[in-house]
């Protein structure tokens, strides 16, 4: 049987590939990497540990995972990056481990489609399905929820959050938290109603949409202040369970919401 990795390859006794593992040509994995079972790696990409990726992920080349995260308090202490299963990671991406000052752990979720070039910093934790086209980039400490897609040359400041099914221009810059279903465009990022044709393909219903276009009026379109908004959700999410995600991120918000 012809081995899954290539000869050329350089792989550290101290990492742990699962038998069904492929690595290509001049790939290096590193002491304290784990891969679990039909994760493929192209050739040319480095992964170094602590690092763990899941199942049926595919890596490609010239990728950088688990490198020291790009901050000048690192002292070379232990932190990880956690990789789910069946993402696709292209070309030139990187993706930092942790800092203690934070969680210790960057964690990326499963199912997601993140395209070239984008770099996703220290302590960052990213969900499941989103999407994140060529160039976008998260700075440190930054949280993007389930289903989030960021439009290539996207820019995450610092500590912000991003929440479930929005959508971002390409070459938008944020520097606050953008709640969930929204569209945000511009530098800096502002709200331009919801992503209505994203919530089709997830299967929302006409009605369901309709309620949650209503939600982006009482947010934005009616002169409430923030606390009145909030307030105003909460009575709408008796009727529509979904604007409960609304409710739930603006209760948490501490960077304030794109306006």
């Amino acid at each position: 049987m012809q081995s899954l990795i290539h000869p050329t390859a350089i792989i550290d006794p101290k990492a742990e590939l699962d038998s069904s593992v492929e690595v290509g040509a001049y790939s290096t994995i590193g002491a304290g990497v784990r891969i679990d079972a039909g994760t493929k790696i192209a050739s040319h990409v480095v992964i170094e540990g602590p690092t763990t990726i899941g199942k049926h992920n595919e890596i490609f080349q010239f990728s950088s995972l688990g490198a020291k995260p790009q901050d000048k308090k690192f002292k070379d202490e232990p932190t990880l990056l956690e990789i789910g299963d069946h993402n696709v990671i292209r070309e030139f991406c990187t993706f930092n481990r942790g800092t203690v000052q934070d969680k210790g752990t960057t964690k990326i979720g499963s199912h997601n489609w993140i395209m070239a070039y984008v770099h996703i910093a220290h302590d960052c934790i990213v969900g499941n399905h989103t999407i994140m086209a060529n160039n976008s980039s998260l700075a440190g400490h930054v949280t993007i929820y389930d289903h989030a897609i960021l439009g290539g040359f996207t820019l995450i400041h610092q500590y912000c959050q991003i929440g479930e099914h929005i959508i971002t221009a390409v070459g938008s810059v944020v520097f606050k938290d953008i709640p969930p279903y929204v569209t945000a465009a511009g530098y800096d990022a502002q709200p331009h109603g919801i992503n209505a044709e994203g919530l089709k393909r997830r299967g929302f219903s006409a009605e369901t949409i309709q309620q949650i276009k209503r939600a982006y009026k009482v947010l934005y379109r009616q002169g409430l202040s923030l606390e009145e908004a909030k307030a105003a959700l909460a009575d709408m999410e008796t009727s529509c369970p979904e604007i409960g995600l609304m409710t739930r991120f603006l209760a948490q918000t501490t960077r304030g919401i794109v306006r």
